[in-house]
């Protein structure tokens, strides 16, 4: 019986196995919203989807045998939920986007490079995949995690694309006279409940 477990003891060694890493969950609450800001030749402008707040979640292994920490989860936000302030605008960004045939902007987390302290917040690195139009992208992304007084945990997160990443051209009026510029800050904030 001994041998056995020997056995066992070296075969566990060697093969790698090691129990799971403990982990942190956390569903997305309302509140939660995605900005995009751009610029035209003429003028700045801002969309957004503001409370989204479907029951998605979100997973953080809280340490791992590798430089980054795994993570899992992704947001599916729907294009036509973009609104720009102005009608002409919003129609614009969503057919430039192809909102009837790729109705959801998708954000898959993939991991980050370590775990939040949300004693002493600062910048984390992670990586994103954007899915958009029919492509997908990934991008480096920074956040910021803290925590309140109802410990609902809130994630900031913004990081620069541009249209043509996604083989789309920027949208454009009055025959090329209004044009939007190529890049977009996209930025998320995500209210955070941690289950328990």
């Amino acid at each position: 019986m001994r041998k056995w477990i020997v056995y066992l003891v070296v075969y566990t060694l060697i093969s790698g196995y090691y129990p799971a890493d403990p982990a942190a969950t956390w569903v997305v609450m309302q509140g939660s919203s995605l900005t995009v800001n751009g610029s035209t030749n003429v003028n700045k402008f801002q969309c957004d989807i503001t409370d989204y707040s479907l029951p998605d979640t979100i997973t953080c292994v809280k340490a791992a045998k590798t430089q980054t920490l795994p993570m899992n989860g992704k947001l599916k936000l729907d294009i036509e939920s973009f609104d720009c302030h102005n009608r002409m605008m919003t129609s614009d960004l969503r057919k430039t986007l192809k909102y009837k045939e790729f109705p959801k902007l998708i954000i898959k987390f993939i991991s980050i490079n370590s775990f939040p302290n949300f004693k002493n917040p600062s910048k984390i690195t992670g990586i994103v995949d954007i899915g958009l139009a029919g492509v997908v992208k990934r991008y480096d992304i920074s956040y910021v995690f803290t925590v309140d007084n109802s410990n609902i945990v809130h994630l900031k997160g913004d990081r620069a694309v541009t249209f043509t990443d996604f083989n789309l051209s920027p949208p454009s009026k009055l025959g090329g006279v209004i044009k939007a510029k190529d890049e977009l800050l996209v930025e998320f904030k995500l209210n955070l409940k941690p289950v328990s």
